[in-house]
This record gives C-alpha cells, structure tokens and sequence, in this order.
C-alpha cells in the first residue's frame, strides 16, 4: 500500500514539474530543459516551446529541433525525433493503441509501438502520428494529416491517412533564395 501511495506521489510531481511548471510561459527555455531533463526527457535542445505535454520520459529529441507549443507526447513506448526537425503546433504522437477487445468492449488490452522521426523533418500544424510508425529523414508532413504508416524519406506526406503525394529533392545543404 505504501508503495502504491509512493508512486501515485511521484507521478504527480512528475507531472506537476513536467506538465504545469516546464509547460509555463513563465519559464524561461533552458530551464525547461533542465526540468525536462531531470525528469528523464533526452533533449538536446532548449527550442521546446510552453503548453507542451509529456506522458512519460521515453522521448529523445535531436540537437537544433523546434518543438512549438500545445505538441502532445503521449508516450507508452519511445518516442525519438532527429536533429534539425520542425515540429510545428499541436502535434499529437500517440504511441498508445489496444487489441480489439469483444463486443462488450471493443478496446482490449493497452499496448504501445514506438514512433520515429528523421533527422530534417517538418511535421505540420495539427498532424497526428500513430503508433509504429517511422517518418524517414527529410520528410514534410501536411499540417492536419494523420500518419497511419511508415513514411519513406524525402516526401512529402498529406491527407487521412496520409499518402505520398510529392517527392522532396534529398540535398545536403538548404538552398538560399537570392
């Protein structure tokens, strides 16, 4: 019984470290980093903007990533995003799904699959990334689109469920506008 309080008590200062004082406007960004890191979040950036939701600690984020605000970890199973990645508002990575259950209850047994993202990808406002999925290096996913599948690398990926609808030129460097 102890034990149970014992780790009731602290998830909820996870929670209140990671999920309300790290989520603040008025935390300055590398203090949320350092919160995020003590609480077993592996980032190696400090560009994770306020309201940001955090499930657990199985996510790894990439050196020169931006995360912007209201993005929603939900983490069963690792969630890793490369570097230099561009994760625009209000993602949800969802790595949670259940068995089919009988027609009592459809959704059976909770079980996670990890997500991975490629280094240099851009994932738009409001997309959703299901569980099991991989989104290759170099890929953009539209804003709205919801990722039931692997996505191969350099692409660009729209609609429900996202589909491949325009291959990206795999460059090395960003080409600059004169």
């Amino acid at each position: 019984m102890i034990e149970k309080v014992k780790s009731i008590l602290e998830q909820r200062l996870r929670d209140a470290a990671v999920n309300s004082i790290a989520a603040s406007y008025l935390t300055p960004a590398f203090f949320r980093k350092l919160i995020y890191k003590a609480w077993g979040i592996e980032t190696k950036t400090k560009a994770i903007r306020p309201e940001c939701y955090f499930g657990g600690k199985n996510v790894e984020i990439g050196k020169g990533t931006t995360v912007n605000g209201r993005c929603y970890f939900e983490n069963l199973e690792k969630i890793e995003i490369g570097e230099y990645c561009d994760i625009a508002m209000d993602v949800l990575f969802c790595t949670s799904t259940h068995e089919f259950g009988s027609s009592e209850k459809r959704a059976g047994k909770a079980y996670g699959e990890s997500i991975k993202i490629g280094n240099g990808c851009w994932i738009g406002a409001r997309a959703t990334i299901l569980p099991g999925v991989t989104i290759g290096k170099g890929c953009i996913i539209a804003a709205g689109a919801v990722v039931t599948k692997d996505c191969e690398a350099n692409g660009l990926y729209a609609g429900f469920p996202a589909k491949r609808v325009k291959d990206l030129e795999d460059t090395e460097k960003p080409k600059i506008a004169m």
